[in-house]
C-alpha cells in the first residue's frame, strides 16, 4: 500500500477543497495509508476504539454543535479525548469557528489543523477519492499504454520488437498515448487498475532512429493522455517464437494476465514481415469490444459449421 504525507496532500487538494492550515504546522510529515476519512463523533465522547491511526479526521457541524454545548472543561476532556489516538490530520468543515482548545491540542501533539467552508459529506467525498488514488496498490510494468478507440491497452513484448514504432503509428491514427516504456498501474478499486505516465516520462515516446520525441508538440494535446484505466493487454511476439496454443485459430480460450490481483484480458498477436500491426491492434480492441458484450465471432463459427454437418449428415 502507497502512503501520502499530510504537506502533500495539503499542497494537492489545498485549492479544490479551500483548505486552511490553522495549526499543527509541524505535523506535515504525518502519514496516510487509508483513503478512509471519518467523523470522529463517537470518539468525542470517549469511545476511542472507534478512532483508526493514520487517517483524517472530519469535524462537521453536528461534531461542533457537540462541543459547543459542553462545559469548556467538558470541551477540553472530549478533544483529548480525539487526541489521544494517533490522528494524521483534523479538518473543520462549513466555516466553523475553531475553538482555542482544538488550536491548542493541534499544536501540542503535532497533528496539522485544517478549515474548509465546504459541507462535510462533499469535503469527505472529495478527499476519499483523491486519496484513494493516492495510496492505491500499486506496480511499475514495462510497455508502452496506448488509449485504443476508448479503450486503456498496455503493448509488451521483448526489446525492439516494436512497441514505440506501433506506438507512433496508432498516434497518427488518432489513438492517444498515455505512457511509454514504463507505466504505472495502481488498484483504485477491487476490480479497476488505472495506468498512469510517470511525470519524467509525460509527453515523450523513443523511438530507435528517431530519438525521443515529444507527442504533445508533434500532434497536439489530444494525441496524449496522463491515465487510463487497464482494459486489455497485447504482447507482441515473433511468429517462429509463439506457443502452439496461441497459432490454434479456432482455440476459444481466453487469455488472461494478473495484474495487482486483477485479471485482465490478453491477447497475442504473432510478428512477421508484412503484417499490419497497427490494423491488427485495432481490430483486436474492437473483438474485445464484441466479447464484453457477450458476442464471440470463433463460437458463432463453429456452431455455423456444425450446423452445416448435422444438416448434410442427415
Amino acid at each position: 500500500m502507497a502512503q501520502i504525507n499530510v504537506a502533500e496532500l495539503f499542497k494537492q487538494t489545498r485549492r479544490k477543497l479551500k483548505l486552511n492550515w490553522v495549526a499543527g504546522l509541524n505535523g506535515g510529515f504525518n502519514t496516510l495509508t487509508s483513503e478512509t476519512v471519518t467523523k470522529p463523533s463517537l470518539a468525542l465522547i470517549g469511545h476511542l476504539n472507534f478512532v483508526h491511526p493514520n487517517r483524517v479526521q472530519v469535524l462537521g457541524c453536528a461534531e461542533m454543535d457537540y462541543l459547543r454545548s459542553l462545559t469548556n472543561h467538558e470541551a477540553t476532556q472530549a478533544i483529548q479525548n480525539l487526541f489521544s489516538t494517533d490522528l494524521a490530520a483534523v479538518i473543520v468543515a462549513n466555516d466553523e469557528h475553531v475553538p482555542n482548545s482544538l488550536i491548542l491540542a493541534a499544536n501540542k501533539h503535532t497533528v496539522p489543523l485544517f478549515t474548509s467552508p465546504m459541507r462535510s459529506p462533499m469535503l469527505m467525498d472529495v478527499l476519499s477519492h483523491f486519496l484513494a488514488q493516492a495510496v492505491a496498490e500499486s506496480i511499475t510494468l514495462h510497455g508502452v499504454f496506448m488509449e485504443v478507440q476508448g479503450f486503456g491497452a498496455l503493448i509488451k513484448g521483448d526489446a525492439a520488437i516494436g512497441k514505440s514504432e506501433l506506438a507512433l503509428e496508432l498516434i497518427s491514427r488518432g489513438h492517444r498515448l498515455i505512457a511509454d516504456d514504463m507505466v504505472d498501474f495502481f488498484r483504485v478499486s477491487p476490480d479497476l487498475i488505472e495506468g498512469r505516465c510517470p511525470p519524467l516520462l509525460q509527453d515523450f515516446l523513443e523511438v530507435r532512429g528517431l530519438g525521443i520525441l515529444n507527442i504533445r508538440a508533434l500532434f497536439g494535446d489530444n494525441s496524449v493522455k496522463p491515465t487510463k484505466p487497464l482494459d486489455l493487454i497485447i504482447r507482441l511476439e515473433m511468429a517462429d517464437k509463439l506457443a502452439p496454443e496461441h497459432l490454434d485459430r479456432l482455440s476459444i480460450k481466453a487469455q488472461q494476465e494478473e495484474v495487482l490481483g486483477v485479471k485482465i484480458s490478453k491477447v497475442s498477436i504473432p510478428i512477421a514481415a508484412g503484417r499490419n500491426i497497427a490494423v491488427l491492434v485495432e481490430a483486436a480492441i474492437r473483438n474485445h469490444m464484441l466479447l464484453l458484450r457477450g458476442i464471440n465471432a470463433t463460437k458463432q463459427f463453429m456452431q455455423r459449421q456444425k450446423r452445416e454437418m448435422q444438416k448434410h449428415g442427415a
